[in-house]
């Protein structure tokens, strides 16, 4: 049966579907074929299911930043190791427990924290005001709608109020920010002996010794497995799309009118009376007697001024409650519905009541009814969306011919680099951590020492190591791991277990230095070398050091204090087979009143931030210990 089924399809198609069968034959018997739900998600925290769709959705957002931002730590790559894939997943678990921490306490995010999130938002900006244009057009270039989007902003917003309301009752005192800076700006004085290298009386090295060693250090002299893969590459950079005709645009205009539309809009001002979460029927009755107020005395002439006095829209009564342009759908139904139903100049004669918010006060400037862009108008815009959209287009059928093709002749890629008109590379060795130029790319690796490629001998699946950027390799050279013959390595061996025996005698005489300084002895006539001292240094300064090995100033606020006035010396390695002995002499804590207040409330804040972070990861391990999570690892 399987068989049939494979001569009925070709490609890629065929592998999911055949290795669906076989994994429901094996593992689920018959049985299976008759049971109607699967379970696909990828973590569960009690009932609700984080998705496959949904974390990869995650990853695909990080991948979007991360190659916005040149400057981060991480790179595109880093997100397919698999502890990296492990964060992004625990870091959804932890939203949706703080999100269904949320609904437990209460809480819940109101339609103008959205709102005004969104309106901020630089990106949708245009001379510093929102513009519904385009907010529109940029979330279309993403396959978003506003109401997606917004759904987006309101689960981000609702996984930050908890630790927000945790950040605003943190509280750090000044004698906290004093300890800090008196050990931050903390002076040392130390005087240290740099000891000799030991000189072995003794440089023999019997072949038994080193035959032990080497058996008991094989991993280090072990060459590791490396492979050298074949591979054919789909870039969508590489492929070229050629002008739109005018008969590709108007299709193409005409299948994404919606796109180039101007949609009906308002500019409106509004004045908003606060009504609190679970208000009282007092505390309604007062906000709505003041929203009738100043209704009745709101005119267009004084609205400005009304809502500078009034509105407790913080976001909008410094502009005198201006929105600007407001299209369907971006606020909430109740101010929608009095918006678009009230004529261009008027004002709301009675307060428009919205839930989460309050009592609203409208005031409409100006109208403006929807009409789509002519096609002249945005001609320009239609090729460019037109040319990105044919080169997607193109790639996906190249890159889906070249899995085909691949699949169909798993023995080699000529076949499918003739029919494709692809050069066949060669990638140089490489092991299970990469090398130079694309053996960079972990999937790429991953790829290379899979089964199918390395055993079996077949074409790899269509592995994208990149946005726009596909392979499949087929195997060319694979070099097992294998000890390196001893012969090779006995020189290198005999010197390791020399430098070893300098270490070991190297420790014992600083061991002994100490040992005769703690008796009462010179340090300069014992060790027969010179005493150095430094003197002020502090954490801040210490790469301007440049007189004191780099592993004592390593060490230095960690070595002992002087107590009753007499140091303590310690040994310290300095490396290549030497040691030095240190005494920290003097200890001057930092002076806190020196500090200028602009740096002790910018630690402050800094400190609030770290204790809130550190509150809030405790008050989520709280909660996942309460929680039921699963984790389902074989579909990350």
């Amino acid at each position: 049966m399987l068989q049939a089924l494979r001569n009925k399809i070709h490609g890629w198609p065929a592998a999911i579907v055949l290795g669906i069968c076989v994994f429901a034959v094996a593992f689920f018997g018959i049985e299976s074929y008759f049971v109607s739900h699967q379970d696909t998600f990828v973590a569960k925290v009690d009932d609700h299911e984080i998705s496959q769709q949904d974390w990869q959705n995650r990853l695909t957002e990080l991948r979007q930043q991360l190659a916005a931002n040149p400057n981060s730590p991480y790179t595109v790559a880093d997100l397919e190791k698999p502890e990296i894939k492990q964060q992004v997943l625990e870091g959804m678990i932890n939203q949706v427990l703080l999100q269904k921490a949320n609904t437990d306490l209460g809480l819940a995010v109101s339609d103008l924290a959205v709102r005004d999130t969104i309106g901020t938002d630089q990106g949708f900006q245009v001379d510093g005001r929102f513009d519904p244009g385009t907010y529109r057009a940029v979330l279309a270039s993403q396959g978003m709608t506003p109401a997606m989007y917004e759904a987006k902003i309101r689960s981000s917003l609702a996984t930050q109020m908890l630790p927000e309301a945790i950040s605003a009752t943190t509280l750090v005192s000044d004698a906290d920010i004093d300890n800090f800076f008196r050990l931050h700006d903390q002076q040392r004085d130390v005087r240290f002996v740099s000891l000799p290298r030991p000189v072995l009386a003794d440089t023999n090295v019997a072949d038994n010794d080193i035959d032990t060693f080497y058996k008991s250090h094989i991993a280090d002299y072990t060459t590791p497995e490396q492979v050298s893969v074949q591979y054919l590459e789909v870039k969508q950079a590489d492929l070229k799309v050629g002008e739109p005709t005018d008969a590709q645009l108007h299709e193409y205009y005409d299948k994404f009118k919606q796109r180039y539309a101007q949609p009906e809009q308002r500019m409106a001002s509004h004045i908003l009376i606060n009504v609190p979460k679970n208000a009282t029927p007092d505390q309604q009755k007062a906000a709505l007697e003041k929203a009738k107020k100043i209704a009745a005395e709101a005119t267009p002439e004084n609205f400005a001024k009304l809502a500078a006095e009034n509105s407790d829209d913080l976001g909008s009564k410094r502009t005198g409650g201006d929105l600007g342009w407001l299209e369907k759908g971006v606020t909430n139904p109740a101010f929608d519905a009095a918006l678009f139903a009230m004529k261009k100049g008027e004002v709301s004669k009675e307060p428009i009541l919205s839930p989460d918010e309050g009592y609203h006060i409208i005031w409409l400037r100006d109208a403006r009814e929807g009409d789509a862009k002519p096609f002249a108008e945005v001609r320009g815009q239609l090729a460019g969306d037109w040319t990105k959209a044919e080169g997607e287009r193109l790639y996906n059928e190249k890159a889906g011919q070249l899995a085909d093709l691949a699949e169909r002749n798993p023995g080699s890629l000529d076949a499918a680099a003739k029919e494709l008109g692809l050069e066949i590379k060669t990638s140089p060795l490489f092991g299970h951590k990469g090398g130079e130029g694309i053996p960079q790319d972990p999937k790429f690796i991953q790829a290379a020492f899979a089964d199918d490629v390395l055993n079996q001998g077949n074409n790899s699946s269509l592995v994208q190591v990149g946005q726009g950027d596909a392979i499949v390799m087929h195997l060319a050279k694979h070099n097992a791991a294998a000890p390196q013959d001893l012969a090779s390595v006995k020189e290198v061996i005999r010197q390791r277990i020399l430098d070893e025996r300098v270490d070991a005698q190297s420790k014992k005489q600083a061991d002994e230095l100490i040992a005769q300084l703690a008796k009462g002895g010179d340090a300069a006539a014992l060790a027969k070398a010179p005493v150095q001292t430094a003197t002020g240094l502090t954490r801040s300064k210490l790469g301007d050091v440049k007189d004191v090995p780099p592993a004592i100033l390593r060490e230095l606020f960690s070595l002992p204090h002087p107590v009753d006035g007499k140091p303590s010396w310690t040994a310290v390695d300095v490396g290549n087979g030497t040691y030095a002995v240190v005494a920290v002499d003097k200890v001057t804590d930092g002076d806190p009143a020196k500090v200028e207040k602009a740096t002790r409330g910018a630690l402050r804040g800094q400190m609030m931030d770290a204790m809130a972070r550190a509150v809030t990861l405790e008050y989520v391990d709280a909660l996942r210990a309460k929680a039921k999570i699963t984790v389902a690892n074989d579909r990350l």
